[in-house]
């Protein structure tokens, strides 16, 4: 009889040749348990998605209510369906006042391929602008918004009329003129091993795109529900923006994304032509549940309010000769090795000793450090251990 991880390499489509193979049969919390009962901390959060910890009895619990009334019942946008409106409305009471309408999809790639087209049917343009080392997805149309053409260069040809920028050089934002639909841009560069810009970038951003009446789309599918410091990354840096994207941390472990604008801005996709951007499964009853479910417990358990305080924990500890920089924004951390198999040798150590994380794709010499907000002091004194001893033993 075939192993389990002899069925995954037969049946299940690789995205590497060389995959971790690690079998889990639960999770909870902090941790994620083998069929052995080895525990394993997840010092990455399933990249950026369990925000509240796996499993987070509130999530589960509305999973389960909602599975239990209904699942899917429509398409989006035709039945008024509780969940989604009760999600919506919960987003739109926690974002400043023009980002009030709420577009549910199903995943981060989906909500950057909405907000193009929505950014093209509102502005009457076809030019997008993104950055390089950018990061919004596999799907066509967000991948031809990376920055990264070696990630890139097998599919094209892709989307024409993309132009790329520096983030986080005032010099390119000269490029952005009134043939410019949007500006995609991470708030915080998550593939890109964890880059932020500093305040007056986006202070001028901000004024060229109202200037020149490009939309400004931000990318807060990594940094968005709590996990810089802040519920939302922007609020760091004294802007809004026109569209935001969210997913990933949003759903609580359940899949759901979401671009979200002005009800002036959204309503363009409804007219001229009608449906003119539709999804089956998006915004799903039960993945809206769980999406609400976590937006409460980051605010009733006040998960964002020690965040800073995690990692300036991380920053203190991690200190070896062997790490050439530590750098991020609240619990979204780079720490920066020479190289990159340097690296990998101590991601995977540090998996056999029960801590998981992983590398950037843009970022390749740098380990990612995004644990869920729940992370307790002596959790991250642990997993600081973890990773200078592996340290110490390789270099």
């Amino acid at each position: 009889m075939l192993t389990q991880r002899q069925l995954f390499l037969q049946h299940n489509a690789q995205t590497t040749l060389d995959p971790l193979l690690l079998a889990f049969n639960r999770a909870k919390g902090m941790y994620l348990y083998d069929a052995d009962g080895k525990k394993y901390m997840d010092l990455i959060a399933g990249i950026g998605v369990s925000n509240v910890g796996h499993c987070h009895p509130a999530v589960v619990n509305a999973v389960q209510q909602q599975a239990e009334s209904y699942m899917h019942i429509m398409v989006y946008g035709e039945f008024v369906q509780n969940p989604q409106v009760n999600f919506a409305a919960a987003l739109a009471a926690v974002l400043p006042e023009n980002l009030n309408c709420t577009y549910f999809v199903n995943s981060g790639a989906e909500a950057v391929e909405g907000a193009m087209k929505l950014a093209k049917r509102y502005t009457q343009r076809s030019e997008i602008i993104a950055c390089h080392n950018s990061y919004h997805g596999s799907t066509q149309g967000a991948l031809s918004l990376m920055g990264n053409e070696e990630f890139k260069q097998a599919y094209r040809p892709l989307l024409p009329d993309i132009k790329f920028i520096n983030y986080n050089r005032i010099e390119d934002l000269d490029q952005i003129t009134t043939r410019t639909a949007a500006v995609f841009i991470e708030t915080v560069q998550g593939e890109a091993g964890i880059r932020v810009a500093d305040p007056s970038y986006f202070e001028a951003l901000r004024k060229k795109c109202t200037a020149t009446g490009t939309l400004l789309v931000l990318d807060e599918i990594q940094c968005g529900f709590g996990r810089t410091g802040k519920m939302f990354g922007f609020e760091h840096f004294g802007i809004v923006p026109d569209i935001l994207l969210l997913a990933k941390g949003i759903g609580g472990g359940m899949p759901i994304g979401a671009f979200i604008s002005s009800r002036e801005i959204m309503i363009s996709l409804a007219t001229n032509p009608i449906l003119g951007h539709i999804t089956t499964f998006g915004g799903h009853p039960v993945s809206c549940a769980a999406g609400l479910a976590t937006l409460q417990t980051i605010i009733t358990e006040n998960m964002v309010e020690g965040v800073t305080a995690k990692a300036e924990l991380f920053k203190k500890l991690l200190v070896h000769p062997a790490i050439k920089e530590v750098r991020g924004k609240g619990l979204m951390i780079a720490i920066a090795f020479e190289n990159f198999e340097l690296n990998k040798k101590i991601i995977d150590a540090c998996i056999a000793d029960g801590l998981i994380s992983d590398w950037f794709l843009h970022c390749s010499n740098a380990m990612r450090i995004a644990p869920p907000l729940i992370i307790s002091e002596e959790e991250i004194k642990w997993a600081c251990a973890v990773i200078l001893k592996n340290a110490d033993a390789l270099v």
